[in-house]
């Protein structure tokens, strides 16, 4: 079993930064992949940011590339996203996931199904 802890949200103006927190504890020796996903109300749960955890490679969607970045802490087992640049779009509930299946980035976005374990999730507001 795997614990997801995300935390960092948080209420800002538009042109502003955020760094999201995801602690990650239990049986983690085997997890691949890790993601970020975000659900903004009404609308769906969309992959945001993806990362394979044993080379470090990185995967974004479109709309916050150049903008976002995710990655690992391996020492502290716990993943970022760093947002900077923030839009009002960017709104919504983040959350991080985590899966022992390998997602390669052939194809964008990440399934949701592929991943396993699920953080409770952690909001962020962007005022413009």
């Amino acid at each position: 079993q795997v614990q997801l802890l995300d935390s960092g949200g948080g209420s800002v103006q538009a042109g502003g930064s955020l760094r999201l927190s995801c602690v990650v504890s239990g049986y983690i020796y085997s997890i691949q992949s890790m993601a970020w996903f975000r659900q903004a109300p009404g609308k769906e749960r969309e992959g945001v940011a993806a990362i394979k955890t044993g080379d470090d490679v990185a995967y974004y969607a479109d709309s916050v590339k150049g903008r976002f970045t995710i990655s690992q802490d391996s020492a502290k087992n716990t993943l970022f996203l760093q947002m900077n640049s923030l839009k009002p779009e960017d709104a919504a509930m983040y959350y991080c996931a985590a899966t022992y299946r390998l997602y390669n980035g052939r194809t964008w976005p990440p399934p949701s199904y592929l991943y396993d374990y699920w953080g409770l999730g952690t909001q962020v507001t962007v005022s413009s």
